[in-house]
């Protein structure tokens, strides 16, 4: 038994935990959770705990179905939300087939397999995610069929006692005590829309970061008799909801996106990394943006970008490089702005990194800059100068994705295919409603 096993072990006895609970995610996303009796754990970092993985979105087969959740005691966190009386913490899993062997069709093996490509390449991937999210006042819409979000505050405004003012202080503080460092929170630009930043970690770390997340946001929203969504576009006349993702290369203690006296003080690596990203976008928005309401952000105006185009500091831009700052080459780095904050970050993660280092691989060569607004431009001037479009429907990010070769190959035929499988599902419920739009446009004029 190693350290780390020894620690968690040692301090469930101390703490008095009474419930240990085991995270994992569906292929989707989705958080899974099974709770372990104290007693039972050291059991689990042993053999792991069996489970029917066939019951699981995406994990595996009816005539495979036995799974093991193997917990990872570096991941161990008492739960703050459950109260002094009743202690439960959680650890994330990783999913092993019966064997003992890493399952291809875990999502956080995913991640873990494109993050030793990078380590095979000498690169350690750091990443800074901004999280946006609204706060309404329940999960109901109101009587026009419209959320009612808590308030009628714009970006950065700050509301004397307001709720999301006090909701944020609360969530932040909960992040804290769980080990979720977060650098800075505000309003954002829609009614009871906000924005919690966390600080930069390594790739893996940031995915569970965001699934802690998610369930902290949500939990604290309970407590104040409120409702978090993640949705991508929950009102037609407001922005998105995005995750805006900012990615860095080390080599050792050195930034390898920092290159001083070159454009924009960006290095060759950044540049290559940059340009995979750009050139295999389109092939992987179906992860990055997985489902039919995502495209409803991509394409509806505001600053979420649905054109392939990087920028300095061009806002309008798919990949934004951010103000350098003289003096601080370590924190040198790209923004990709396309994700929304509904992704599953262990496969959106993967695709990214993956795409970028396929760049560094192959030499892509990056297109020129976006000075000007892209969204401004007519389709003409965007195509004359190289910004094509990202899928505008969930079915054509899935068509683009099924013609691709390199997201199998990062995200694993089983990832691939199940993936794909429960994109076609929803697209095609989707397609199969008659939506309010429709009854108020047309059933009374036909």
């Amino acid at each position: 038994m190693d350290r780390q096993q020894e620690f968690v072990l040692r301090t469930i006895e101390e703490r008095d935990v009474r419930f240990v609970r085991l995270w994992f995610t569906d292929v989707v996303g989705s958080l899974k959770s099974v709770a372990l009796a104290p007693a039972e754990v050291e059991g689990a970092f042993e053999e792991g705990l069996g489970f029917d993985g066939s019951s699981i979105e995406g994990l595996s087969r009816v005539f495979e179905s036995d799974m093991l959740a193997q917990p990872d005691p570096s991941t161990f966190q008492i739960l703050p939300w459950r109260g002094a009386t009743e202690q439960t913490s959680r650890m994330f899993c990783d999913i092993l087939t019966p064997d003992g062997e890493p399952s291809t069709a875990d999502p956080r093996n995913v991640l873990k397999r494109t993050l030793a490509k990078a380590a095979d390449m000498g690169f350690t991937c750091y990443t800074h995610p901004e999280i946006e999210f609204y706060l309404l006042k329940s999960d109901r819409p109101g009587p026009d069929g419209i959320p009612i979000p808590v308030d009628q505050a714009g970006y950065f405004d700050h509301v004397p006692g307001g709720v999301a003012q006090d909701f944020r202080r609360t969530a932040v503080t909960m992040l804290e005590d769980v080990g979720i460092s977060v650098e800075f929170s505000h309003h954002e630009g829609g009614p009871g829309q906000n924005e919690i930043d966390l600080r930069y970690a390594d790739a893996l770390a940031t995915a569970d970061n965001i699934m802690t997340f998610r369930t902290v946001i949500r939990e604290v929203a309970i407590q104040q008799g409120t409702y978090a969504t993640f949705m991508p576009k929950p009102f037609s006349d407001h922005p998105g909801s995005g995750m805006h993702t900012h990615f860095s290369l080390f080599e050792g203690d050195t930034n390898a996106f920092h290159e001083p006296g070159a454009e924009f003080q960006l290095s060759k690596t950044a540049r290559q990394f940059m340009a995979g990203i750009l050139r295999h976008a389109p092939e992987f928005t179906a992860v990055t943006n997985q489902f039919v309401n995502s495209y409803k952000r991509l394409w509806g105006g505001g600053e979420a970008p649905s054109y392939v185009s990087w920028g300095h500091n061009n806002r309008s831009a798919l990949m934004r490089v951010p103000l350098y700052k003289p003096g601080k080459g370590q924190a040198s780095r790209l923004e990709y702005r396309g994700i929304d904050s509904a992704a599953n970050p262990y496969l959106a993660y993967a695709v990214l990194l993956g795409a970028g280092l396929k760049g560094i691989e192959e030499d892509y060569e990056l297109p020129p800059a976006a000075v000007e607004d892209v969204s401004a431009l007519t389709n003409a001037e965007r195509r004359a100068l190289g910004h094509h479009p990202l899928p505008s429907s969930l079915h054509d990010a899935v068509r683009q994705m099924e013609e691709s070769e390199l997201m199998p190959a990062i995200l694993g035929e089983q990832v691939f295919d199940h993936f794909l499988r429960n994109k076609r599902d929803e697209w095609q419920d989707y397609r199969l409603q008659v939506t309010p739009y429709e009854i108020n446009r047309y059933l009374g004029v036909l």
